[in-house]
């Protein structure tokens, strides 16, 4: 793979170029500072060993979308891996509210919130290494999807890596290290895919290198049992929201051969929604099969109401 190379109109993570975003302020350790100038030590913890947590939150029409589930998941994550943020909720949240603000969104934005425990006296992984405070980043962009993925659907590949379990590394918490999963994703790229598909340590479907996968099987909805997958809160609203319209949800154990079988796919994240699949491994899926865009339509319709779940931003001056 050449380090040049673009990603595709249709990868999960690609976005709509804007101009807009080289200009942005970055919030760094409470000051705001331009892009270029945004910088933490090679010293610190998250650049040295990925010792960190980071949560990244959609900002539609002045709401920020499930904002106190991110942060609710960001402080439990913190907690698990006894890293001391140094903020209160509150304050974390005022934190993204400001990013948004001081860069003049209001729509069609994306932020990631991070969080590292902090610079260290010497590169190792002891964190009574510590010499300071949790360094505190937040990323505001003007940040959309491309709507050739949504048009298109996104071709999966299987990897070869598999999610791992809570014993060794626990994919529910939205850890700095990666590494395991951009690894499947290089594989999936190197394969002319837009997406690993991961299968869990028994072999069953559980998730994608970067988004939470479900099929469409005889009208049903099929999405892994969640022990080796992210704790996605979009996942969680999809599942939810299709159980309050009636349809039946399957979450549990399922074979590749099934998702070969299926009559749809699609996965979710924070940025996209809900994300069609049109193939996996090479067999072809309706790219918006009637369910998957009954689905959308009813996540489009929670994004775009005054739910509580919501943060909203200050009325414009």
């Amino acid at each position: 793979m050449h380090a040049d190379s673009a990603p595709s109109k249709t990868s999960s993570q690609a976005y709509a170029p804007d101009a807009r975003n080289d200009q942005v302020l970055v919030y760094v350790n409470g000051q705001f500072v331009p892009r270029h100038q945004a910088v933490v030590s090679v010293f610190d913890a998250g650049y040295v060993c990925g010792d960190g947590v980071w949560e990244g939150v959609r900002l539609v029409d002045g709401r920020i979308i499930s904002f106190d589930a991110h942060i609710d998941r960001m402080y439990e994550g913190a907690k698990s891996i006894a890293l001391d943020i140094g903020m209160t909720r509150a304050q974390m949240k005022q934190v993204v509210v400001d990013t948004f603000l001081r860069n003049g969104m209001r729509d069609g934005a994306h932020a990631r919130l991070m969080v590292t425990r902090g610079v260290k006296k010497t590169p190792n992984q002891d964190p009574r290494f510590i010499i300071g405070g949790a360094t505190v980043v937040c990323v505001a962009e003007h940040k959309v999807v491309t709507p050739e993925a949504k048009r298109n659907g996104l071709k999966l590949f299987t990897s070869t890596l598999r999610c791992s379990g809570p014993d060794v590394f626990d994919l529910r918490l939205n850890s700095h290290s990666r590494l395991n999963l951009i690894q499947a994703l290089i594989q999936a790229i190197q394969a002319g895919a837009d997406e690993a598909l991961m299968l869990d340590p028994h072999g069953f479907v559980s998730s994608c290198n970067s988004t939470n996968f479900f099929a469409v099987r005889g009208g049903a909805l099929w999405t892994s049992s969640g022990r080796y997958c992210f704790n996605g809160i979009t996942r969680a609203t999809v599942v939810r929201l299709a159980r309050e319209a009636g349809i039946p949800v399957h979450e549990g154990d399922f074979t590749l051969a099934e998702v070969y079988a299926a009559d749809e796919a699609f996965v979710t994240g924070t940025l996209a929604g809900l994300t069609p699949v049109s193939s996996v491994d090479g067999r072809a899926l309706a790219p918006l099969g009637p369910l998957t865009q009954r689905l959308d339509a009813l996540y489009r319709a929670y994004i775009a109401s005054a739910n509580e779940a919501h943060g909203a931003l200050p009325a414009a001056a």
